[in-house]
């Protein structure tokens, strides 16, 4: 796996909050959690959001700015609080959060700053959460207007979210990632045969929205790339650790893969990108919360000890 620093920017757009676990309160948000394990892994990633005129903002900014995730696009609301969100696990360590409504991301505003940082990054993740209120869907309808590279982590949270606005969003979308219960919502509002099978279906929504990338992720049971560029569909397993906490793992593994992907421009290895997203959202499971200290060198090690104490070999 690579994971030299690139001269690459990327922006992730939306939610920022603190989760309030059991154990107690941890950084989250799922473009929060992408955007610092981007910088993580050597892609200078901001993150534009807004947070409240308030302690829980103060916390977020210097949580922050301890975890090298740049704030020069942070918002101030005067009004709407800092997000929280109040999280609760399972006995499988499958998490449910009570998202409140609304919030200071909920009122992203789009000035000459925002559009600039976009329209000059190499590409800029959005999910569907920060779509639930106009004033920031808004917002993320001008940004994508002048973004490059779109990426749509599609996300779904009921009760926000509709059939009409993830279709936009999809209309916006260079590279969809989804979960195996998302694509089976976007193939029923596209009316397709439930005898399908989840490649053909991932075809027809490839064609429908004219999107040349798709992941969608399965659990425990891995993930699927599928890719009009390189005219394949590629599987990679799991990997089967120690589940401690399910929080962030997809956001963990999108960036990851974004991470490779970055380096692969013409998808000469698409084992390598799913292998190493497998290997940093297996990591994270393991770990607590969405946002664990690590180093490059630190996922490098668990890649191979995994490999080894299987006795097998990595593919890279």
């Amino acid at each position: 796996m690579k994971t030299e620093k690139l001269d690459l920017k990327g922006i992730c757009f939306g939610e920022i909050l603190w989760d309030n676990l059991p154990t107690g309160r941890k950084l989250g948000g799922a473009p929060l959690n992408v955007a610092y394990h981007l910088n993580k892994l050597g892609i200078h990633t901001e993150m534009l959001t807004r947070i409240g005129n308030d302690q829980d903002g103060d916390d977020l900014v210097a949580i922050c700015e301890e975890l090298d995730v740049p704030v020069r696009l942070f918002q101030r609301d005067a009004t709407q609080p800092t997000s929280t969100v109040e999280v609760s696990l399972d006995e499988k360590g499958d998490v449910r959060y009570e998202i409140v409504f609304p919030v200071a991301w909920d009122y992203i505003a789009s000035g000459e700053k925002e559009l600039d940082a976009v329209q000059h990054a190499d590409f800029f993740v959005f999910g569907s959460l920060s779509t639930r209120n106009d004033e920031s869907y808004e917002t993320l309808k001008s940004l994508l207007a002048v973004a490059n590279f779109k990426i749509f982590d599609v996300n779904l949270r009921a009760p926000f979210y509709s059939k009409e606005r993830i279709f936009e969003l999809l209309n916006y979308a260079d590279f969809v990632k989804m979960n195996e219960e998302e694509l089976g919502f976007i193939a029923d509002w596209l009316a397709l045969p439930t005898t399908l099978t989840d490649q053909h279906k991932v075809e027809q929504i490839m064609h429908a929205f004219e999107v040349k990338e798709i992941i969608v992720t399965y659990g425990a049971n891995g993930a699927i790339f599928h890719s009009q560029i390189g005219k394949f569909s590629f599987q990679f397993p799991a990997f089967k650790v120690q589940v401690k906490d399910t929080i962030g793992s997809g956001d963990s593994f999108l960036a990851a893969f974004i991470s490779q992907r970055c380096r692969q421009d013409k998808l000469t290895n698409p084992e390598e990108m799913l292998e190493f997203a497998t290997t940093l959202s297996a990591f994270v499971t393991q770990s607590s919360g969405a946002c664990p200290s690590y180093e490059a060198s630190t996922i490098n090690h668990f890649h191979w000890k995994y490999f080894l104490d299987k006795g097998l070999m990595p593919s890279n």
